[in-house]
């Protein structure tokens, strides 16, 4: 099922450079977004997979992050991404994700940036929504 809907996160404060409480230009993870979107002009799923700025993902001591989510699919959060060299592989695992009906990226598949630095894999929330699980 291609038809979900698709997104690219990426930390944007991932890598900042802090001076009396205030960010000091851009960070690792703005540059990595950045070269993601530039690369993303050529790419054949840009229309389909949108890549998303987010500010904190709660990872900080694991920059650079991004992560892959989908209706239906696990979601995957990747750390300790260097900004030189990551951008063509997470798109590259991207289109992986993107034709996997269940979104498993085996270890073995993935681009080799990405082979480490899993932080999570996450259950989709449409099985857990059919259990009817109640709380308090």
């Amino acid at each position: 099922m291609i038809d979900k809907q698709h997104i690219l996160f990426v930390c944007t404060t991932c890598a900042s450079e802090w001076r009396d409480g205030k960010r000091v230009g851009s960070s690792r993870g703005e540059q990595l977004l950045q070269q993601l979107q530039e690369l993303a002009f050529s790419w054949e799923l840009r229309n389909k997979f949108p890549i998303q700025g987010v500010e904190c993902m709660s990872a900080c001591n694991r920059s650079c992050v991004i992560a892959f989510a989908a209706s239906g699919k696990l979601t995957y959060l990747f750390g300790d991404l260097p900004v030189e060299g990551s951008a063509s592989a997470i798109l590259k695992c991207a289109s992986q994700y993107y034709t996997k009906h269940d979104g498993a990226l085996p270890w073995s598949e993935r681009p080799e940036a990405l082979k480490k630095g899993i932080l999570a894999k996450i259950p989709p929330l449409n099985k857990w929504t059919k259990l009817n699980i109640t709380c308090c």
